[in-house]
């Protein structure tokens, strides 16, 4: 089974299934084809995964998120006036975690070659109808894609008419992209034609990109735009494969990534939500939603704090936050009212340490609250649009065993084509802060990792798996993964209803983007919840607003060991499809 964020990304999927691929190849080839589409993300991007690997029974995760280049420093930016590293351009670009990520998967847990898996990708650089999602994104930021020289050529075919970008169903031809994808293909291939190894063709492509040609180019590129990465930059960037962090709710273990990441802000939540009787309130009842929206603020309060890339210091208190000691202490901190000055615990007691931050916690809300320039409930859809930010989703599974769930992201449009390369650069700088007092954990370094939105999710039954789930959405992803999985687990439903489910969304954290806005007390409903709920929830002190859609796009697949298939689901909200067989 292939699913992920448009159907011509999971036929991708599905071709090469019926080569003989795995699950991990199809993710693969899917990865490649979505980035190849610009399915609100590029090949210059980050991809983030967790595999189950039947051989050996485990989660294994996959950390493909660039760094901050040289010289990106707080007081670089400072010195420019910003308060957060910039949304766009070429210095909100960390380095290029995708094409390291796609070959390190390939290369560890895939069967076929390089060739076999990009040929989609290849075909669609080639040229294929572009769809009127991706080509009307591109006329409405047509005025930002003018300033970046490459990115006009690409995106801008009628320059000058009065549509100036692709119109819906022409076809969408990248001859830079393509010749970039044809690099790496030749190099594997003649790898192989002196006698290498499957794993060393592959380390060839990576090499190629990383430290060849194609970084020299990317680089130039990178700098006549005004950009910070160098050559250095990419040669030492690497791809790291993780032991992921787990949690267990009422016997299910639920796999996330590390804190570089938002994941475990999903574990506190179920690890919080453990002390209550969630089935007995009702499904979206006051009581539930009430309840579901303090334990995200308590987690997402630490979330804002605490987390960060663990290879710098300071290094997260993750033993503590995770502990179910903890979250029961934080359970506790729910009343019948909304909090909207919810703060950060107190974790490190829970892992035998004092906690270092402990004055700076005192007058948190102060400094957590400082760059709201409008914390009145009222949610905007320009707001909106930085605080739900897409990306894309992929799952797949396997009759072997093999079940994939990636969250990539990056180069989104508008983005910043680097040089000749076809290669539309991140913008995932804009994830890191500049002071301390916001984040001691997440202040930008050269060689440093963002904390990122991106969380794909697994999760195990009795140690065989049963749930492969991901979303796109920025800060939301863990709020509508956290009300998917209980969905299925405390509400019985099945996986595609799951996905279609009304999901409530928070912003009482610090979004991860733009001007990193909070909005105390803010809710989004469904348009179809009950009057009495409503009246309920604003009596609790809750600021409403109601949308047709809250669900997602989520994207998953669960697992049937009683019949011994798959059953997959992919919300209604956008253009996300799966097939299978």
């Amino acid at each position: 089974m292939a699913i992920t964020g448009k159907p011509l990304g999971a036929t991708a999927g599905a071709m090469i299934f019926q080569k003989g691929g795995n699950a991990v190849d199809a993710a693969c080839a899917m990865l490649a084809a979505t980035c190849t589409m610009w399915d609100v993300l590029s090949w210059g991007g980050e991809t983030q995964a967790l595999i189950y690997n039947p051989h050996t029974k485990e989660v294994v995760g996959i950390n493909a998120l660039g760094v901050a280049p040289t010289g990106a420093t707080a007081a670089f930016f400072k010195d420019q006036g910003l308060k957060f590293p910039p949304s766009f351009g070429t210095q909100a670009a960390v380095t290029p975690g995708t094409p390291g990520g796609l070959i390190t998967m390939l290369s560890r847990y895939g069967k076929l070659s390089l060739k076999e898996v990009l040929e989609p990708a290849i075909e669609m650089a080639r040229g294929y109808p572009i769809e009127a999602q991706t080509a009307n994104a591109i006329e409405n930021d047509k005025e930002m894609i003018k300033q970046w020289p490459y990115s006009r050529e690409v995106f801008l075919p009628h320059l000058g008419e009065e549509r100036e970008a692709p119109y819906p169903g022409e076809v969408f031809s990248q001859p830079d992209l393509l010749a970039t994808l044809e690099k790496l293909v030749a190099t594997e291939s003649e790898a192989l034609q002196q006698g290498k190894s499957r794993e060393e063709a592959l380390q060839a492509a990576y090499d190629r990109f990383y430290t060849g040609d194609i970084a020299a180019e990317l680089v130039r590129g990178v700098k006549e735009q005004g950009g910070l990465i160098t050559l250095d930059d990419l040669a030492n960037w690497s791809v790291k494969i993780e032991k992921p962090l787990q949690t267990s709710y009422k016997g299910i273990d639920v796999y996330k990534l590390k804190e570089w990441t938002q994941g475990p802000a999903l574990l506190q939540s179920l690890n919080i939500l453990e002390n209550f009787d969630l089935k007995g309130m009702g499904y979206n009842s006051s009581r539930y939603i009430h309840t579901l929206y303090q334990a995200m603020n308590l987690a997402f309060a630490d979330r804002d704090f605490y987390y960060g890339d663990p290879d710098f210091a300071p290094k997260s208190p993750m033993e503590g936050l995770l502990s179910k000691e903890y979250a029961k202490e934080r359970s506790q901190l729910i009343t019948e009212m909304n909090n909207p000055w919810t703060n950060p615990g107190n974790p490190y007691p829970y892992q035998g340490e004092n906690n270092p931050y402990a004055d700076q916690l005192e007058n948190y809300s102060k400094n957590y609250f400082r760059y709201s320039e409008d914390a009145d409930g009222e949610v905007s859809d320009s707001f909106l649009e930085d605080f739900t930010a897409g990306t894309t989703s992929i799952v797949a599974t396997d009759k072997e065993g093999w079940v994939v769930s990636v969250t990539p992201s990056g180069g989104w449009i508008p983005a910043v084509i680097a040089g000749k390369t076809g290669i539309g650069l991140s913008q995932r700088m804009q994830s890191f802060v500049l002071d301390k007092e916001v984040n001691p954990f997440n202040v930008v370094a050269p060689g440093k990792r963002p904390r990122v939105t991106l969380t794909p999710s697994l999760a195990l039954k009795e140690g065989k798996p049963m749930l492969a789930f991901a979303v796109q959405g920025g800060d939301t992803q863990d709020q509508n993964l956290l009300q998917f999985f209980l969905n299925i687990v405390e509400f019985g439903m099945n996986v595609q209803e799951a996905t279609e489910a009304a999901n409530m969304n928070s912003y009482q954290m610090q979004a991860a983007f733009g001007n990193h806005e909070i909005k105390p007390g803010a809710m989004t409903l469904s348009s179809e919840t009950p009057p009495w709920v409503r009246k309920d929830l604003r009596q609790m002190g809750y600021a409403i607003d109601f949308r047709e859609r809250t669900s997602g796009p989520i994207n998953a697949i669960w697992m049937d060991w009683k019949h011994g298939t798959f059953w997959g689901g992919a919300s209604n909200h956008g253009e996300d499809y799966g097939i299978g067989w």
